[in-house]
């Protein structure tokens, strides 16, 4: 069944996709703009977020590790069903317990079970499509997210600010019941590998084997490995804290309608996703990973426009549009980026090997989210009235490391 792309079970990991990534969307969208709405602080929004990236960088290498070695489809149904029963108590103690803690809980078991959850899908692919496909199926797997980051935010926006954050919620565990229920049905074929010498040693020596192979075997990955983390700590961070801060708490507009536009906004970002995805996936011949690097460059000038329109209009409508329309083309490139550097991953990884390797990489780019989240929502309450100042300090910066990553990614061979 490897030699076509839409094979029935790679169909069903797509649709079960859809539906978890639509409510995972949603989720992530009116949790964070709930504490928001209800603290106005920008450094108490960057902690929390922070703090919800920790789990997320910690259980991201045991699910390459259970992905390797458990049926993929078990993995995903089991995470599915337990992501529904988190909401359920989320919504069952709020207004009883105090609200940063649980916000800070809460996400935190949502972001860990992220984590732990985003590497079997990576690594069901190449069991799934041909090595040819590869390309297209990640396409497609990134579309998918990005409609559903589309979707999702503008959704929720609308549905937040006409009823509140439970219907949200309802919603949400709906979506994970379903995507759970859906994957029940899926065949994905896996070598099965057993656990020698404990857990824990088995995590240690699966973790050690996959940076072994990523700094010596393949040491290109980890060159780009680098160039991803410092991209994620001073431009995605900058995005992920500035952007539903700058647009709910600093453009002065109505509560209610600024809620709304941030869901448009997010709406957008999923949008350039999309955009992004499709793109890479029409011209998946045409791309190589040795220009990869111009597309950062890309990303980081984007930043440039939005720190100048602050400085220039006082109209809260033109910030906005401004803010929105760079972040648009930034998660075009950063998507087409993703895309080419997942599938050069998968294609130079062994079978045996993928679901570990994919995991360090998701592990070691987010160590520097939680970082970079909790730099931004420090500065933006030091800089309060002159965010221009942090948005174009994260332009430069993000800058400078695109340009030494496009050096990186032009060393690259062709075939890697």
């Amino acid at each position: 069944m490897r030699g076509k792309l839409f094979s029935k079970d790679f169909t069903l990991v797509v649709i079960g996709q859809i539906i978890s990534l639509f409510g995972n969307a949603t989720i992530r969208f009116a949790l964070p703009l709930y504490l928001l709405n209800q603290t106005g602080s920008s450094a108490l929004y960057g902690t929390v977020t922070a703090c919800a990236f920790i789990p997320a960088i910690l259980l991201s290498p045991v699910g390459g590790m259970v992905a390797d070695r458990v049926n993929k489809r078990n993995i995903m149904v089991i995470l599915d069903f337990f992501t529904a029963a988190v909401i359920a108590m989320f919504t069952v103690l709020l207004g009883s317990v105090n609200l940063v803690l649980l916000m800070t809980v809460t996400m935190m078991l949502l972001y860990g079970i992220a984590g732990a959850y985003q590497p079997s899908v990576q690594a069901s692919i190449p069991a799934l499509v041909s090595p040819d496909h590869s390309m297209a199926a990640n396409s497609i797997i990134n579309t998918i997210s990005s409609f559903a980051f589309l979707l999702g935010p503008v959704f929720g926006g609308i549905l937040y600010s006409a009823y509140g954050l439970k219907p949200v919620l309802a919603v949400c565990m709906v979506c994970f019941f379903l995507s759970a229920v859906m994957e029940l049905f899926i065949k994905i074929p896996f070598k099965k590998q057993g656990f020698q010498g404990g857990i824990g040693r088995t995590i240690k020596e699966d973790f050690a084997q996959s940076v072994r192979f990523i700094r010596k075997e393949k040491p290109f990955i980890g060159r780009g490995l680098l160039a991803v983390c410092g991209v994620n700590l001073f431009l995605s961070s900058m995005i992920m804290v500035g952007l539903p801060y700058m647009i709910t708490e600093v453009l002065q507009l109505d509560s209610d309608f600024a809620n709304r536009l941030y869901g448009f906004a997010e709406g957008a970002l999923a949008a350039g996703g999309l955009a992004g995805g499709i793109g890479a996936g029409v011209f998946a011949k045409k791309l190589t990973i040795r220009k990869a690097g111009n597309l950062v460059i890309i990303c980081a000038g984007c930043v440039f426009p939005i720190g100048i329109a602050l400085l220039a209009f006082s109209s809260g409508m033109v910030n906005y549009l401004v803010m929105t329309a760079c972040c648009f083309v930034i998660m075009v490139c950063s998507t087409i980026f993703m895309v080419q550097m997942m599938s050069f991953v998968q294609i130079e990884t062994p079978q045996n090997l993928i679901g570990k390797v994919v995991s360090v990489i998701l592990t070691v780019s987010m160590c520097a989210q939680p970082l970079g989240n909790a730099l931004y929502g420090v500065l933006f309450q030091i800089f309060k009235e002159y965010e221009f100042v942090v948005i174009l300090f994260g332009g430069a910066v993000s800058l400078l490391i695109a340009i030494g990553t496009k050096k990186i990614f032009e060393g690259f061979c062709n075939n890697g």
